[in-house]
C-alpha cells in the first residue's frame, strides 16, 4: 500500500482527500496544525489518518515526508521550496497546485537525477487552464494548423443567488493570496505588440468580457503571460493573454483599496486599542474632521460614491475594536475580508474559465475556437473552487501512485499523458469544457471583444 501525505486541510483539501481515499492500495495521511479539521475530512475512513503538524517543526515534517511515497502540498506557495527540498532528500514525488517559482524550477535537474516527479500547477488556475488549453493546441497542431492568438480568462466568484454583498466577491481561498496578487505587474501581447501593465495600474487596465452562458465580467491581466508562448509551444503566435474575471465594479474598488494603503504590510497598530476608523484617519490625515470627507478628498471621489459605501459596509469606518493585537494594516484588512466576504452555509460559488483561440490552417479560413467551463458549487457539500482544485490534485497524485507519469523533474500538466487522464476523470465528475468553432473573416479578428 502506497502512502500519500497531504499537507494542509484547508478550503480545497476535501475533494482531493476523499477522491484518494476511494482508491484501492492507497493510504492517505492528512496533516494540519488544526487536527480536528483533518479528522473531519478523513471522517473515520479506514484508509485515512489525520495527524497534527506544524510545518515550522522541521523534524516532524521530515519524519512524515520520509514515511510517504508521494507528498501533496496544499500549503501556501512560500512553503513549497522547503517541502520540495525534503522530498529531494528523502526521494519522494511531490504534487502542488501552485505556480512554478524560480526556487522550484532550480530543483529540476536534481529531481531528474533522482528520478523524481515534482508536478506543479495542477489545480484550476493554474492547472485546468493549462490542460484544457494544451488539449486544443495539440489538436490544432495535429490537424496541420497553428495557433495565432490565445486569450484565456478565469474567475472564481459567488454564484448569482449567493452574490449578496456590495463587493461582488467572496473568498473560497486565502484572502492574503488575492491581496498579494493585487500588486503584481502584468504583461501580455496583442497583434505582436507587448503590453506592460505596472502593478500600481493593474486595476485600471481592464475591459469588459462576455462569456457565453455565464454573463459579463471585468477582466484584468494575470501576471506575465509571455512565458506561456514557450510553455505552450506557440512561440510564433502574435497574441497571448491570461486574465482574471471579476464581477462588475471589482477593479475600481480594489484600485481605491490600494490607493488607500490597505495593503501596507509595514504600518502597524495595536488593534486591541485602535479601531479601523482611527487607522484610516491616520492614513488620510484628517484628525478632528469627518472621516468620510477625508477619505473622499484623499481618493478624489465624491462623498456619495459607491466605494465609500463599500468601505463602510466592510466596517472600515467603524469604531469597533477588532481585538487582533498588534498587526499591520495588511493583516487588519485580511482579517476584515475573512469575516465579511465569506460563504454562509448553503451558499454556492461559481467557477468560470473561458479560452479563445485563433487558429490558422493551410487553405482554410481563420478559425475561432472557444472553450468554456462553468462549474457551480454543490449546496451543503464542496465548493466549485475546492472541486476544481482538489480533484485535479487528487487525480495527479493517483497517477503518480500508479506510476503512469514517466517524465521526471519539475513539471506542469502540459503533456498529453498527464492532462488527458486528468481531464477525462474530471469530466466524469461533471467538470467539463464546452467547445465551439467558427470561421473568421479578416475583419472579424478580435482578441477580447464580443
Amino acid at each position: 500500500m502506497k502512502q500519500i501525505l497531504i499537507l494542509g486541510a484547508g478550503l480545497v483539501a476535501r475533494p482531493a482527500v476523499r477522491y484518494l481515499l476511494e482508491k484501492s492500495g492507497l493510504q492517505v495521511v492528512l496533516a494540519d496544525q488544526a487536527v480536528d479539521k483533518a479528522e473531519a475530512i478523513i471522517a473515520g475512513h479506514a484508509n485515512g489518518k489525520a495527524v497534527r503538524m506544524d510545518v515550522k517543526d522541521q523534524t516532524l515534517l521530515a519524519q512524515q515526508v520520509s514515511k510517504a511515497d508521494i507528498v501533496v502540498s496544499l500549503l501556501p506557495w512560500t512553503l513549497h521550496p522547503v517541502i520540495a527540498h525534503l522530498c529531494l532528500t528523502h526521494g519522494k514525488h511531490l504534487v502542488t497546485a501552485s505556480y512554478v517559482k524560480d526556487e522550484m524550477q532550480a530543483l529540476d535537474t536534481p529531481a531528474k537525477e533522482k528520478g523524481l516527479i515534482f508536478l506543479n500547477e495542477v489545480g484550476v488556475d493554474p492547472g485546468l487552464d493549462h490542460m484544457s488549453a494544451m488539449q486544443i493546441i495539440d489538436k490544432v497542431k495535429k490537424d496541420g494548423g497553428r495557433i495565432d492568438s490565445f486569450f484565456s480568462y478565469c474567475g472564481g466568484l459567488p454564484a448569482l443567488e449567493s452574490n449578496n454583498n456590495p463587493l461582488g466577491y467572496k473568498f473560497s481561498w486565502s484572502p492574503e493570496g488575492a491581496m498579494l496578487a493585487a500588486t503584481n505587474d502584468g504583461r501580455y501581447m496583442e497583434h505582436g505588440k507587448v503590453i506592460e501593465v505596472p502593478g500600481d495600474e493593474l486595476f485600471r487596465h481592464y475591459w469588459l468580457k462576455s462569456v457565453p452562458g455565464a454573463g459579463v465580467f471585468e477582466a484584468y491581466v494575470n501576471r506575465d503571460t509571455l512565458p506561456y508562448l514557450k510553455i505552450y509551444g506557440i512561440e510564433d503566435a502574435t497574441g497571448i493573454y491570461r486574465g482574471t474575471l471579476r464581477n462588475i465594479g471589482y477593479c475600481e474598488t480594489w484600485d481605491f483599496i490600494k490607493q488607500l494603503g490597505l495593503l501596507n504590510q509595514k504600518m502597524k497598530f495595536d488593534f486591541d486599542e485602535v479601531s479601523p476608523r482611527e487607522v484610516l484617519t491616520n492614513i488620510v490625515n484628517c484628525r478632528g474632521k469627518d472621516l468620510r470627507a477625508g477619505v473622499s478628498a484623499y481618493l478624489n471621489i465624491p462623498e456619495h460614491s459607491l466605494t465609500l459605501k463599500k468601505l463602510e459596509w466592510l466596517g472600515l469606518l467603524s469604531d469597533r475594536r477588532l481585538k487582533i493585537g498588534t498587526a499591520s494594516v495588511f493583516e487588519m484588512f485580511a482579517h476584515t475580508l475573512k469575516n465579511r466576504l465569506v460563504y454562509d452555509e448553503g451558499e454556492m460559488d461559481l467557477l468560470v474559465m473561458h479560452h479563445e483561440f485563433e487558429a490558422i490552417y493551410p487553405d482554410l479560413p481563420r478559425q475561432r475556437i472557444q472553450s468554456t467551463l462553468i462549474d457551480r458549487g454543490i449546496p451543503g457539500e464542496d465548493s466549485s473552487m475546492s472541486r476544481t482544485v482538489g480533484y485535479p490534485v487528487g487525480i495527479a497524485a493517483s497517477l503518480l501512485a500508479q506510476e503512469k507519469i514517466t517524465l521526471t523533474g519539475v513539471l506542469r500538466p502540459i503533456h498529453p499523458h498527464i492532462y488527458e487522464p486528468i481531464l477525462a476523470e474530471c469530466q466524469r465528475m461533471d467538470i467539463c469544457f464546452k467547445e465551439q468553432r467558427s470561421d473568421l473573416d479578416s475583419d472579424e479578428r478580435s482578441y477580447w471583444g464580443d
